[in-house]
């Protein structure tokens, strides 16, 4: 049975009826065809892509058109799940113009349906105005990735009291300014708990324990296409790397053997009888 277009306000509904969303990340029609027939409320076309498909070491060098360009393609796979895409660095940051020019091409020439980006108390005007002129806008607070140099790594936001009470400020800030929800990433989940109590958003939490609302996680992460990388919050339902490097290892052998192809996986001529062409005749 085919699931019914997820919306913002089902997001919201999810909250308010204590059932739990599940968001993933997406960067190619394929992938997000599997994962939006699988069932997911949301698929985040996240600056991840910088590490996970374009081979940076952050998020930090992706640009708009990047994230364009993969959420047009996240688009063609897309029927039900809620669509949203990150802003990437600096393409919001800057001014407020140049803000609402980014978010409403995301919409417009990528296909997304709504926005997502980083920052709390600072970002709260700019995430007033996208949302103000009709953009739902998903916030991000706690690790946020686009300020790894600030936070000196990727590491635990929140351990701290004075930390701790600055982030549920910021939590408070986007959801006066009319954020639909907000990802909490890093945090320990005694705050990312006090947060989901405090805002009548949805939280959705990526290593921040079980009380967010939801969760979501990088797709390549829980299938095992990460290699070595598994941060503690990550959970593999299958070891997809390996699998894959299996299958061509495998591949590589029968072609070397000559096993394949076979004539299984070959085409053969037809054979046609050619009448002799007489004079004066049609051909």
């Amino acid at each position: 049975m085919e699931k019914n277009k997820v919306t913002i306000i089902d997001i919201q509904k999810m909250k308010s009826e204590g059932k739990k969303i599940a968001a993933l990340t997406a960067y190619d029609y394929p992938f997000a065809k599997l994962i939006d027939e699988a069932g997911i409320d949301i698929i985040l076309v996240g600056d991840s892509l910088g590490m996970t498909v374009l081979g940076y070491e952050n998020t930090l060098p992706v640009t708009l058109e990047d994230i364009i360009y993969h959420t047009k393609a996240v688009k063609r796979g897309v029927k039900s799940a809620l669509l949203v895409a990150d802003m990437p660095f600096m393409s919001y940051q800057v001014s407020i113009d140049d803000a609402l020019k980014n978010a409403g091409r995301l919409i417009k020439e990528g296909g997304a349906e709504a926005v997502k980006l980083e920052g709390g108390i600072a970002m709260q005007e700019i995430v007033n105005a996208i949302a103000e002129v009709g953009i739902p806008v998903m916030g991000h607070i706690g690790l946020t990735p686009q300020s790894i140099h600030k936070f000196g790594g990727y590491k635990v936001q929140g351990r701290k009291s004075i930390q701790a009470r600055d982030i549920i400020e910021d939590a408070k800030a986007l959801e006066d300014a009319g954020a639909f929800s907000i990802v909490l990433e890093g945090i320990p989940l005694e705050l990312a708990k006090e947060i989901t109590q405090k805002v009548k958003i949805p939280t959705i939490g990526i290593g921040a324990g079980q009380f967010c609302d939801g969760q979501v996680m990088v797709i390549h992460d829980i299938i095992g296409l990460s290699g070595e990388f598994k941060p503690k919050f990550v959970k593999r339902y299958v070891e997809g790397g390996e699998i894959i490097k299996n299958a061509v290892k495998e591949y590589i052998k029968d072609v070397a053997d000559g096993n394949f192809p076979t004539d299984d996986h070959s085409y053969f001529m037809e054979e046609r009888h050619l009448r002799p062409v007489q004079k004066g005749t049609k051909t």
